[in-house]
């Protein structure tokens, strides 16, 4: 194992700089204009999983961006066999003016690099890749069968994803699934996720008049669609931040008490969290942590809101139609499909008959949540344990990645979530970035992981 850890740190540099390449290509999957990109950045990650040693590697057109894949299977029948999944597409940039330097050209200051896509989730990605190519450079081999698979559609749901792996689905068997595209609790705090909440997004639609009205001539007497649906999404939440939807919480599963006091085990320090957000309070459901609200708790939050006149100086108008994009995170046992339904028909309920409404669901997936005694998660935190120098913690996050769950329904493999990324990175905010430091030590962790896996396994 020497060699493979002397490798992977004679080549930091270097890594770096490849890296580089990777973040500057702006493979935003949300953007029809970016297609051609989101290709060019497919056709890249083919390219390094051929130079990282990994055989069989192929494009796989689907009906939306393509899926790459390859693998490297000379470990023998005996061994076990890791399918390592990832994403290569990244999240817009908006608001571009809120970046200190173009998001397609990274930059590294104080130790991190930054770029969209640095930590969410090229960084790790690559992470992986350069971990696969150091055993594979300095050994010839690798403790461990393994399959790679990396998409482009994660940050719109994974539309085309079931299907590719319904028809795949023996070319991607294996024993576990690796994913780094979660946090870690601190820089300096090590921790391997086990759950993960789900999503339900929706659209809202409010129309009142067949054109905008002068407010002057018409206020008053006509009902407003912004006002309606600043109406309608007030009565989505009560005053104690629970949501109002009737049947919102009946598949909820609750937090046991050892969870909690595990939450309660954590070096959280709130007001350091407040400081670092530029906020005097924290909000949310009544009775719960903050750090429990913010990753083992379903959510509803407005994502964004227009309607009417938008710009410099003043137009007295009655919009003719109001919007909103509301998402909602939801935990085991919540099902996306039910709580869309759910939403759709309280919003209907609440809807003055003054308006049309609309209801759009725009795309979701439901939470997971994976065995933390399984052989997979154990080698996990062994190898973060060497890699990091400290013991990890079992932690649950608030994100969503909706592959999770078709992995262990489709390959029936249990998912091991190790990410090495930090919630203060600015996922999907301007300037992301990745600590190169836990770049480095990422790709010893995932380099160890193998060795871990196997000697579990056998």
């Amino acid at each position: 194992m020497n060699v493979v850890l002397d490798y992977i740190e004679r080549n930091h540099a270097a890594h770096i700089e490849e890296l580089k390449q990777f973040l500057a290509i702006p493979s935003v999957s949300t953007d029809p204009e970016r297609k051609g990109d989101v290709l060019r950045c497919a056709e890249w990650v083919l390219q390094a999983m051929k130079s990282a040693g990994l055989e069989n590697v192929q494009l796989f057109p689907t009906d939306g961006h393509p899926v790459v894949y390859g693998d490297f299977l000379h470990a023998g029948s005996n061994a076990p066999t890791v399918l390592f999944y990832g994403h290569y597409d990244v999240q817009p940039v908006d608001p571009l003016h809120l970046w200190t330097n173009p998001p397609f050209e990274p930059v590294i200051r104080d130790g991190k690099i930054f770029a969209r896509g640095a930590v969410d989730d090229k960084g790790q990605v690559f992470m992986q890749l350069k971990s696969l190519e150091a055993h594979v450079k300095s050994t010839g081999t690798l403790p461990v069968n393994v399959k790679v698979l990396i998409e482009g559609e994660e940050e719109i749901g994974s539309v085309h994803l079931e299907a590719f792996l319904q028809h795949h689905r023996e070319l991607l068997s294996c024993d576990t699934v690796l994913i780094s595209d979660t946090s870690m609790f601190g820089e300096e705090l090590p921790s391997l996720c086990y759950a993960l909440r789900g999503l339900t997004y929706m659209e809202v639609t409010v129309t009142g008049p067949n054109r905008d009205l002068h407010s002057g001539v018409f206020g008053g007497a006509v009902e407003n669609p912004a006002n309606a649906l600043c109406g309608i999404i007030a009565k989505l939440k009560d005053e104690y931040g629970r949501i109002a939807i009737p049947g919102f919480y009946d598949d909820v599963k609750n937090l046991s008490p050892e969870e909690r006091a595990e939450y309660a085990r954590l070096p959280f320090d709130e007001e350091e969290y407040k400081h670092q957000l530029g906020i005097a309070h924290v909000d949310g459901e009544f009775g719960y942590s903050t750090l429990e609200r913010a990753s083992a708790r379903p959510t509803l939050d407005v994502n964004g809101i227009w309607g009417g006149f938008t710009g410099e100086g003043a137009k007295t108008v009655l919009p003719s139609k109001a919007s909103a994009k509301i998402s909602m995170r939801l935990v085991p046992n919540q099902d996306t499909h039910d709580i869309a339904k759910k939403f759709e028909q309280y919003v209907r309920h609440i809807a003055p008959p003054t308006v049309k409404v609309e209801v759009t669901h725009l795309h979701g997936g439901n939470p997971a949540m994976t065995p933390v005694d399984s052989k997979g998660v154990q080698a996990a935190m062994r190898a973060l344990e060497k890699a990091f120098g400290k013991k990890p913690f079992l932690t649950r996050e608030g994100g969503s990645i909706p592959i999770v769950l078709l992995f262990e329904k489709i390959l029936n493999a249990p998912v091991v979530l190790m990410g090495v990324g930090l919630n203060t990175e600015n996922a999907h905010s301007p300037d992301e970035h990745f600590s190169l430091r836990n770049f480095y030590r990422g790709i010893v962790a995932s380099a160890l992981f193998y060795e871990e896996f196997v000697g579990i396994y056998l």
